[in-house]
């Protein structure tokens, strides 16, 4: 399928991108050669390794015909537009070899995913980007030969043979949050939820975490709606217990939080550390006003807070294109990891060290076909998002 979009979006990412993913770091054991050797079998995955050519020192190999399927229509086409635009400021900022690229439409249907796949495969697909929405995907893993390798982009149980997936997760944002407690010796965590889907998958993978670290959840406070119940007594009772409390998880928006802080403070609590989920993001913008959420850390993309190799400054892309703007931003960023992930997929498959830091931070792989991301780390100083010094988990 031809899209008239292709050759507008190519004239306007050529003159924005400057620096292309060649300068991407990633990660290679020390005393790798200097010609990286060709993926090979590895139980979960399969890379032809006679149809490619060899991957470069850095594990840069790229297929030769890349299918991208993603909703371009239908309701899931206003979060696919973002992914698709960061997809394509990699590729065409890349200056090494590059696959053919074709997207095909699933219309946001699982039938519509089947539909994409199989026509893919047909027309010489050597390795598959999407689809993005999770019924498509536990559509697509059922469909797929295992022949073409798919990287999904969402989390819909295990991923088949040949295949990996990759989301932006509340599970990760909860374990890397758990980590980044555990690196300040803050086990045992008291919990703001704003008892949403979100909040509550990434508290279970936080509680869990912290579990596996020998901490856990202290109390579990539950704040609903945008006037938070009086919650100073609740947490100082907590404060009261056997161990205490070392630090506050807040899985709540950005109104919730800001006066949720104000009671934090009062209880006691100020000076331990605060973390919190991207969450925290949803309904700021207001400097005087998120002010009250200075110091709380919470994973963000590296790109648009510091910058990142291969892409230009986040402000200058979002003047140009309106998929790079506000809370699109991110999903930007997504799309252009999954064209790292596309081009560094057997590197990443068959090395258990291997990372890239990609635009929404560290990505590695499981054994199970999972890209984790170790996430950017930011917090609000006055009234502003900035990096956060030292956040390294």
């Amino acid at each position: 399928m031809r899209h008239p979009w292709k050759q507008a979006l190519a004239a306007t990412f050529a003159a924005l991108v400057v620096a292309g993913c060649s300068t991407v770091q990633v990660t290679r054991p020390t005393d790798a050669p200097d010609a990286a050797p060709a993926p090979v079998a590895t139980g979960h995955w399969q890379f032809d390794a006679g149809d490619r050519p060899p991957a470069e020192r850095d594990g840069y190999r790229p297929p030769r015909r890349l299918a991208v399927l993603l909703p371009l229509t239908g309701s899931l086409a206003t979060a696919a537009g973002p992914v698709r635009d960061g997809l394509l400021a990699g590729y065409y900022g890349e200056h090494r070899r590059r696959p053919d690229l074709e997207f095909y439409d699933t219309m946001g249907t699982a039938y519509g995913a089947v539909s994409a796949y199989q026509r893919a495969v047909a027309e010489g697909a050597d390795q598959v980007v999407g689809p993005l929405g999770r019924d498509e995907v536990d559509a697509v893993f059922a469909q797929t030969t295992a022949t073409v390798p798919v990287l999904a982009l969402n989390r819909a149980g295990a991923p088949p043979l040949n295949s990996a997936s990759y989301a932006l997760a509340p599970e990760d944002e909860g374990v890397a949050a758990a980590n980044f407690l555990a690196a300040r010796n803050a086990l045992r965590v008291l919990v703001l939820s704003s008892g949403d889907d979100n909040a509550r998958r990434s508290i279970d993978a936080l509680n869990a975490r912290l579990q596996e670290l020998g901490g856990g959840m202290v109390q579990l406070l539950t704040v609903v709606g945008d006037s938070p119940p009086e919650l100073i007594g609740p947490m100082q009772a907590a404060l009261q217990r056997e161990g205490g409390v070392d630090a506050i998880f807040l899985a709540l928006r950005g109104p919730q939080a800001r006066l949720a802080a104000a009671q934090v403070s009062a209880a006691g609590l100020a000076g331990r550390p605060r973390v919190a989920t991207s969450q925290l993001l949803s309904g700021t913008g207001k400097p005087d006003e998120d002010a009250a959420l200075d110091g709380i850390a919470f994973p963000s993309d590296a790109w648009s807070v510091s910058g990142v190799p291969g892409l230009p400054p986040a402000r200058t892309v979002a003047d140009a294109l309106p998929t790079a703007r506000g809370p699109a931003a991110r999903l930007f960023a997504f799309g252009y990891d999954a064209w790292l992930l596309s081009a560094y997929l057997g590197h990443l498959a068959t090395g258990s060290e291997a990372s890239v830091s990609s635009a929404s931070g560290v990505l590695r792989m499981s054994a199970e076909g999972h890209v984790q991301r170790v996430p950017a780390w930011s917090t609000f100083n006055g009234g502003h998002v900035v990096p956060l010094a030292g956040a390294s988990n």
